[in-house]
């Protein structure tokens, strides 16, 4: 039986999680993402049965004993030399990662997480939806081209911030003077408009279960990038009240995840706002300033092969499993016999 770590392997989250790996004596390989010319991928379905084997860090593995899968993929086309290489190894390096997305999201065992699960951190408002099922508040929320609707926005909220809808990560700030004189660019790409939350921020990581809080007191309104705008940050573990937990819990089991970034604020108010979940998060940031065990309790969950429990809800109207951006639905994987190769 063998884990398999799919990604950049020097990414420190990825580093971490195999370090874990390797203190624990658990047999694993490397997927790595940049080597996709030299690691193929052949992958059979037929049924519920799957059947192929990888090329991982030059042996090969066969996927009926692959018992767990952590994965943490950049952008296949924002990988180094992919803007200048020719078509014929764009296609292939399109091809190598749609296969590994179609493993990954059928692969028995401990995968986190599957492409479906992921899926919804690509639209923040559907991501919204489900975070409020789980019995959270979310800020008063806008997302516009509108450089009125952002002002009316603003004024009738006082203070608000902006950011990307997208999943790809962006530097949250506040909607000042300075950003409203630039709030015309807007008309070319819609922002999303937030009320501003005064209060105390936890990120919550949740792995197969179990939850690992850590309490941010900073200065900065996004205290990811305190540093680099002169502002302080102090990270330290919190207990996690158990009412709060069990919401946690409901949370990445709505979203049929595994593994989870929750960024929480303790608003001053009383209440408890969720902002967003992150389906890969960069844990190593959390565990580096607090000392909590995170990329251990990956490994040891990589090691029991537990899988996420089935979505409990999804919103009226809204398809169980929400497409990435610019995936065709009809292409994942069916029952019936399938064969993919890369």
């Amino acid at each position: 039986m063998v884990i398999v770590v799919c990604g950049i392997a020097s990414e420190v989250p990825i580093a971490m999680v195999t370090d874990a790996l390797r203190r624990q004596g658990l047999p694993y390989t490397v997927l790595h993402q940049r080597r996709f010319l030299d690691s193929p991928l052949d992958i059979e379905v037929e049924g519920t049965e799957v059947r192929g084997r990888l090329r991982c860090d030059g042996r090969t593995v066969p996927c009926s004993t692959v018992t767990g899968i952590y994965t943490r993929l950049m952008d296949w086309r924002l990988l180094p030399g992919m803007l200048e290489a020719g078509p014929e190894t764009q296609r292939h390096c399109h091809t190598w990662h749609e296969t590994l997305r179609s493993w990954i999201e059928i692969a028995p065992g401990c995968v986190m997480n599957r492409s479906s699960a992921t899926a919804a951190n690509g639209s923040k408002p559907y991501q919204a939806q489900l975070i409020r099922l789980a019995g959270f508040r979310v800020p008063e929320t806008l997302v516009t081209d509108d450089p009125d609707l952002a002002l009316a926005f603003r004024a009738r909220h006082g203070q608000v911030i902006y950011k990307s809808i997208s999943g790809v990560r962006s530097i949250v700030h506040l909607l000042d003077d300075e950003a409203v004189d630039r709030l015309p660019l807007i008309r070319s790409c819609p922002v999303q408009f937030q009320r501003y939350v005064p209060g105390v921020d936890v990120r919550v990581h949740m792995v197969a279960g179990e939850p690992f809080a850590t309490r941010i007191d900073s200065d900065r309104v996004d205290y990811r990038y305190a540093g680099r705008y002169g502002g302080r940050v102090e990270l330290t573990p919190w207990d996690l009240p158990e009412d709060l937990a069990r919401r946690c819990t409901d949370l990445v089991n709505r979203l049929g995840l595994v593994l989870a970034g929750i960024d929480l604020v303790l608003a001053d108010d009383g209440e408890v706002h969720c902002f967003e979940v992150n389906p890969s998060p960069a844990f190593s940031y959390y565990e580096d300033h607090t000392g909590q065990p995170i990329s251990q309790a990956i490994a040891h969950a990589l090691a029991r092969g537990l899988s996420a429990p089935a979505r409990t809800h999804v919103p009226e109207g809204l398809p169980a499993e929400h497409p990435s951006p610019g995936e065709d639905p009809s292409d994942r994987p069916v029952a019936g016999p399938a064969r993919r190769t890369a």
